[in-house]
């Protein structure tokens, strides 16, 4: 055996060895093996050591390889007798699922002439991954599926061999299925969904699963497919016939299209799922020709004279399928006797159509009976079918009334197609069949019932008045007046809500307008109730819910609160010039009454007197110094800033920052009014201020003014604040920012400005802005 030496060059994988058996057949045949995907050039084996040749015999005899076919995968190197792979092989392309994959040539030599025959076996590698056939799968799953209900599944295809192929398959955990692997005769593997728990489609109508299909190799490989469940809402109630088995005796010479059997069937489901049709079950090509099955009354008539002496029993399988595709099923046999060549006769004398329900003991019809034949064959029984609600009686002789029997319900069924059957007892017997149709007249017994007890609506705000917004719907199982539907909008639970100048409703069709703009920032939500009335006798009515939610338009623009803008004279901030990049300046705090993505504000430096110096955040407005200060910049600058909303289209504001450079904070800093300010006039705290700057160092004048700032702040009281006053009361609510979204903190702020003009310097204490609850709790403490 020779073991092949690893070409580094030509390796594809890593750890791929080749592995090279050589063997004697005999004394002719030469066996090698090699694995697939080698690359071209790999060294096979040394074909003049395994003939026991001298190097450079083989060039001596003109050895060359001969291949069924002309088609070569190896070279020889005729010098050293080296066997090289010519081209990368790939055993599935060669041989397919066959295993194993053996390649035969020979190698030819001259002088003397000699064939020697070889084999090389391709040796697989785990080069495939198992591959579906579909990439998502789809199943629909009854929720009343018993738990062990096995779901087959496609199979998934591994080209690789023996364990490189296909070994089994798992499935994601989850709590309703496991998967099993099961094997065809042929060996293919495939999967089979076995449910361990039954399905809720109340509680989850939709599941997705993964299903992994796992080879056998070293690594193993793997091919997934996601399999979608949808859980089917079951119809549980199969229909019934009212008998099993139906025996009917026809005459031979019964006329055709005549009616010899009704079968009936009910179903205790409802609507589509209630709804029955009738067909023939696997019945022969002489049924279907002689008789014909009403698939909606059940009736079944004859299509072809019978013949008694040809065929006397007929057997008809008949089922009864619902909307929701349940079968029920019945048998029919149709006994044909010789005739009795006179018929009974019924004559109808009177009938009354149509009938109010919930009258009992209503005489529909007045018949009389007949037949022209004497004896037993003269003698006659009426009948009708068993599942109506309607009784036959004797009257006097031959003469018969049709009661209906109890109550009759007009939404259960409207119109009954009563047969009335009258046989005779001759030998063999004669019937003849009558049809009566009754109409159930209407009683107002039934409300109108909403199509959904709650409704959800949206209207954007700022709508046009008498929008119409959505609408209600009702309907009556009564009919006519009875069923006719009136909407009305019911008094709020809430005296002060002035629904009627909201929202109107529409009393025939029940659509709803709203009848004027609407504001969002005023009213995000309506809730009312609306009631159908039906015009019966006396009338009945039902409720519903209705909510209409207002949609948010940006129609707000952002609102600038600090700096404040309104004052006589701008609010200057200082800063010193040996401030480092990134010093915070100041923060322009903005709200947007809007919501959602129109209340998302961003930040932007329109206008600067030195670009470059300064820089603002977009998200937060933060006003930073975007490098260091020198000499040679000057004191004072003007920031314009402009604040936008995210909304569309987006609205915007803008707001002015002064700014001056000082050189250090122990003497107060004035900026230059850009035009000039009246004379303020002095009061008390102004001499104050002056005194004690002439009394004391300037650091220690800032340190004592900012306390107290801060015990006037704490007071809720300030003298007045000239250019930089902030507005008495309280903020709106909806102009402060509780979320943390960055436009405004819920942290104290205050601000001292400098305020000068025609020589004076005055200071002015801001007092602190504060959201409502904060400064109620200030109070308390």
């Amino acid at each position: 055996m020779a073991v092949a030496r690893r070409n580094p060059l030509h390796s594809r994988q890593v750890g791929s060895l080749l592995f090279l058996c050589v063997s004697l057949a005999g004394a002719a045949t030469i066996r090698y093996s090699v694995a697939e995907e080698m690359e071209s050039g790999s060294f096979v084996a040394n074909v003049a050591k395994d003939l026991g040749l001298e190097v450079g015999k083989l060039a001596a005899r003109g050895a060359r390889l001969v291949s069924a076919g002309n088609k070569l995968h190896f070279r020889l190197h005729r010098k050293t007798g080296d066997l090289f792979v010519k081209e990368k092989l790939d055993r599935e392309s060669l041989c397919g699922k066959a295993d194993p994959c053996v390649l035969h040539f020979e190698i030819l030599l001259q002088n003397p002439l000699q064939f020697i025959t070889n084999e090389l076996q391709v040796i697989d590698v785990n080069d495939h991954s198992p591959v579906f056939f579909e990439s998502e799968m789809q199943l629909k799953i009854l929720e009343s599926t018993p738990p062990g209900t096995v779901i087959p599944l496609g199979n998934a295809e591994d080209l690789d061999v023996e364990r490189n192929s296909l070994q089994n398959y798992t499935i994601a955990p989850n709590s309703h299925f496991h998967v099993l692997t099961r094997s065809r005769r042929d060996g293919k593997k495939y999967p089979e969904l076995v449910l361990d728990k039954t399905l809720d489609r109340e509680e989850q109508p939709e599941l997705s699963l993964t299903i992994t299909a796992l080879d056998g190799g070293s690594p193993p490989r793997s091919g997934t497919v996601q399999i979608h469940i949808l859980v089917l809402d079951i119809n549980d109630n199969a229909p019934e016939f009212t008998q099993s088995l139906y025996e009917v005796q026809v005459l031979e010479n019964s006329p055709l299209n005549s009616v010899i059997v009704t079968v009936s069937a009910s179903d205790l489901d409802t609507g589509n799922f209630g709804t029955i049709s009738y067909a023939f079950f696997h019945v022969s090509e002489e049924i279907r020709k002689t008789f014909q099955l009403n698939p909606i009354t059940g009736d079944i008539q004859l299509v072809k004279y019978l013949n008694f002496e040809a065929i006397n029993t007929y057997e008809v399988d008949i089922e009864a399928k619902d909307g929701g595709g349940l079968l029920g099923k019945s048998t029919v046999i149709v006994q044909v006797v010789d005739v009795n060549d006179n018929p009974p006769e019924l004559t109808l004398s009177s009938i009354t159509s149509p009938i109010p329900e919930n009258s009992p003991d209503t005489v529909v019809a007045v018949f009389s009976v007949s037949d022209l034949d004497s004896g037993d064959n003269g003698r006659m029984m009426c009948s009708i079918e068993n599942d109506l609600p309607f009784l036959l009686k004797s009257s006097v002789e031959n003469f018969y009334t049709l009661v209906s029997q109890g109550a009759l319900d007009r939404e259960s069924r409207a119109e009954y197609n009563i047969t009335i059957t009258v046989t005779d007892l001759g030998t063999p017997r004669l019937k003849t069949q009558h049809n009566i149709t009754v109409l159930v007249s209407d009683v107002n017994d039934n409300a109108p019932a909403f199509t959904q007890t709650s409704y959800t609506l949206f209207v954007r705000e700022n709508n046009s008045p008498a929008l119409h917004i959505g609408g209600v719907s009702a309907t009556d199982r009564d009919a006519g007046a009875n069923a006719q539907v009136t909407y009305s909008l019911l008094p709020p639970q809430d005296p002060h809500l002035p629904l009627a100048s909201l929202v109107s409703i529409n009393a025939d069709n029940g659509q709803l307008f709203a009848l004027r703009a609407l504001d969002y920032e005023a009213l995000q939500a309506l809730e009312f109730r609306v009631g159908a009335t039906d015009r019966g006798s006396p009338a009945l009515s039902s409720q519903a819910l209705v909510r209409v939610l207002v949609l948010d338009a940006n129609d707000n623009s952002p609102f600038v609160l600090y700096p404040l803008q309104n004052g006589s004279a701008p609010c200057t901030e200082l800063v010193p010039r040996a401030a480092e990049p990134g010093y915070l300046v100041s923060k322009v705090v903005a709200v947007d009454g809007d919501s959602g993505q129109n209340a998302w504000l961003s930040y932007q430096l329109l206008k600067a007197t030195e670009p470059g110096l300064f820089g603002v955040w977009a998200h937060n407005g933060e006003v930073r110094t975007a490098r260091l200060l020198s000499e040679r910049d000057a004191a004072k600058h003007r920031l314009l800033v402009l604040v936008k909303d995210n909304g569309e289209p987006p609205l915007s504001a803008s707001v002015t920052l002064h700014v001056l450079l000082v050189d250090g904070f122990s003497q107060p800093y004035l900026p230059l009014p850009e035009a000039a300010a009246e004379p303020a006039q002095a009061d008390p705290l102004t001499v104050y201020l002056v005194i004690a700057l002439a009394s004391v160092s300037s650091l220690f004048l800032f340190s004592v003014l900012a306390f107290v700032a801060v015990r006037l702040c704490r007071r809720g009281r300030a003298a007045s604040l000239g250019g930089c006053s902030v507005p008495e009361g309280h903020f709106p609510g909806h102009l402060v920012d509780v979320g943390g979204t960055g436009t405004l903190s819920q942290s104290y702020q205050y601000e001292v400005c400098l305020m000068g003009g025609s020589g004076t310097s005055d200071f002015k204490f801001l007092k602190p802005i504060l959201p409502n609850g904060l400064v109620q709790d200030a109070e308390q403490n």
